[in-house]
């Protein structure tokens, strides 16, 4: 009983008109365009994702996250002074038993400029549309609480002019640089990869409303920046694929880091001849006061799946018993960033 006030509390928090926070994967480098528009063409020509999240089950009805982005560099020509691309991304997003959810479908556009053979400086800008939806009949309320169990006879005190369900208009922006030693070189191994992605975004710079009841509530403001890399280790088919991200909004803030150990082994197909790469890669992050994520993805040609599992670590470990969510990346990016090497970033 203690268990269910305590997540109706949560809800009913989250349905009042208070600062609202975004979602987020653990995997955070499969799910670039939710970080910045500047994403799209950054690291590759073309590139396609699907996300699934599932987090507090042993808490409530699980809060199910379902994500797709696709981006692509619209001109592929390397003697271009810069890469056009073009990105879009869609997720929905379920959570409780009210079933609060969010549904959103961004198109991002971005242009990054060749500083030299290894670099290029970007910006992006990202145009979406999301609406937002709430069961209040499922929802119970402090108010209803009999002091055994809830009676929903009860009157629950919430405002008569709360609205199931909403939608508005949503505009980000943000910066990246990308370096790649490889990025013009066939010839370069495993042990001498070395890649960075840096990137600074601002989100929901309008500021839409985000309230279910017809009060002042806007979206916060989201500021993110965020990085990966890849260090090769010289003489060893290992390397080392770091990285980190800091997102705030409104009074909320979230620190995001840690490393996988990559190790690259060559595949022979017998249909082709052709070596088509594979990679493994095992390590772990830690988000602040919150969870630490175990993660394992595996590679195979221009196909990558991700699987991270979230422990808990906060104050909900009361309710969870320490269980956070599983989280499903998948990609797909062209061309295969195997052929002529000897390995490639998990993250890149």
């Amino acid at each position: 009983m203690k268990k269910s006030i305590y997540i109706s509390s949560l809800l009913a928090l989250f349905a009042a008109p208070v600062f609202a926070q975004d979602i987020h994967f653990s995997q955070f480098y499969m799910s670039p365009l939710t970080l910045n528009p500047a994403m799209a063409g950054a690291q590759h020509e073309i590139q396609t994702l699907f996300n699934y999240k599932s987090q507090w089950q042993s808490v409530t009805n699980p809060y199910k996250t379902l994500g797709f982005s696709y981006d692509m560099r619209l001109n592929r020509k390397k003697d271009e002074k810069g890469i056009i691309a073009a990105g879009i991304n869609f997720f929905s997003d379920r959570a409780g038993d009210g079933k609060m959810g969010t549904t959103q479908a961004n198109l991002s556009l971005s242009y990054h400029a060749r500083l030299n053979s290894d670099n290029l400086l970007g910006g992006g800008l990202q145009a979406g549309y999301f609406q937002r939806s709430l069961n209040f009949s499922a929802l119970y309320w402090g108010s209803q609480y009999d002091g055994t169990s809830f009676n929903t006879s009860y009157i629950s005190g919430e405002p008569v002019n709360g609205t199931s369900n909403f939608s508005a208009p949503d505009f980000g922006a943000g910066i990246a640089w990308t370096y790649d030693n490889s990025a013009n070189s066939n010839s370069v191994t495993g042990d001498n990869d070395l890649k960075f992605n840096l990137g600074l975004s601002a989100m929901h710079v309008n500021q839409p409303g985000y309230s279910f009841y017809q009060a002042e509530g806007k979206l916060p403001m989201k500021y993110t920046v965020h990085g990966t890399g890849l260090i090769g280790m010289k003489n060893s088919n290992l390397a080392f694929v770091p990285g980190f991200m800091y997102m705030k909004q409104g009074d909320a803030q979230e620190i995001y880091a840690g490393t996988l150990l990559r190790y690259t082994m060559g595949m022979d197909s017998k249909y082709t001849g052709f070596k088509n790469g594979a990679a493994l890669s095992l390590g772990g992050f830690m988000r602040a006061k919150d969870a630490l994520s175990a993660v394992v993805m595996f590679e195979y040609a221009n196909y990558s799946m991700g699987f991270s599992y979230d422990i808990n670590t906060s104050g909900l470990t009361a309710a969870s018993n320490g269980r956070g969510g599983i989280e499903i990346a998948l990609r797909f990016i062209s061309p295969n960033p195997f052929l002529g090497k000897k390995s490639v970033s998990s993250f890149n």
